[in-house]
């Protein structure tokens, strides 16, 4: 053998020059705007600008949406997913279409429908406002709303994809000892499927944390009312750059925990 012969194990480290090359630009393409944002950052004034007032209301306003969002998400989007998994009905597809069109909708047409549906003057907000005075729009229960039509889908693609991967041996053994078909989903499925139910949970959570377009178009951006952390960041770009810069960066940060929270269960290797 010649001394200058690679071994196939060292061919399969090393990819075919082309791929190497478009792998580095593609790389590139998203580590040179993070560090951009690192090179910007006023390292010397950081703790300064995350703690001030018009942080912290933002903040504020995205962890109560974020966070009330997950949990509506867990409430109506684990039992959606189930009947979605197992139960046959005509038009299923369509409902499963229909579930996850928020997922690629444009956020902005997201906000336009929810305005139209919940507005003052909605399909359902009108009515809902002539009897009990309650208007949506531009209020917390807004935000609460436009985050969890655009988070919820997360919730359920997860929770279904896991239901139907399941093997169904323990629940058919449990129904056959004579568990009720309620006792079987809450002593046995979901104990099984909690690890993506715990995923879900999470990806919901930073898809609400993340939102804006159907946010600023339902509810607006109201200081301390309705302003979540990335309605800050967009218009602290046109007031204050060292604060965009640095709410950014804190959100780059806890996308990153996100990634790296979730890499066992979405982002498996051999």
């Amino acid at each position: 053998m010649s001394s200058t012969s690679v071994s196939p194990a060292s061919r399969r480290r090393f990819p075919p020059w082309p791929i190497a090359v478009l792998s580095a630009i593609a790389l590139g393409f998203f580590a040179v705007p993070v560090i951009g944002l690192l090179l910007e950052t006023p390292w010397s004034d950081l703790a300064e600008l995350l703690t001030s007032q018009l942080v912290l209301d933002a903040a504020r306003v995205s962890v109560v949406s974020s966070l009330s969002a997950t949990a509506i998400s867990a409430l109506l989007g684990i039992p959606l997913a189930w009947v979605l998994a197992r139960v046959e009905f005509p038009g299923r597809a369509f409902i499963r279409a229909l579930v996850l069109l928020p997922m690629v909708l444009p956020p902005v047409v997201g906000g336009a429908a929810l305005l139209f549906a919940f507005g003052r003057r909605g399909v359902l907000g009108e009515p809902v406002y002539e009897a009990t005075g309650l208007v949506l729009p531009f209020s917390i229960w807004g935000v609460i709303v436009a985050v969890t039509f655009v988070s919820m889908p997360f919730m359920i693609l997860t929770v279904e994809g896991s239901l139907r991967g399941l093997d169904r041996r323990f629940e058919n053994a449990a129904a056959t000892l004579g568990a009720s078909r309620m006792r079987v989903v809450r002593r046995v499925t979901l104990p099984l499927i909690a690890p993506s139910i715990g995923a879900g949970l999470l990806l919901t959570w930073a898809r609400a944390l993340g939102e804006f377009g159907a946010t600023i178009t339902f509810a607006g951006s109201l200081p301390g009312r309705t302003q979540t952390l990335p309605l800050a960041v967009f218009f602290a770009l046109e007031t204050d750059r060292e604060a965009a810069i640095a709410l950014s960066l804190g959100m780059v940060v806890v996308a990153v925990l996100v990634i790296l929270l979730l890499r066992d269960r979405w982002l498996r290797t051999s």
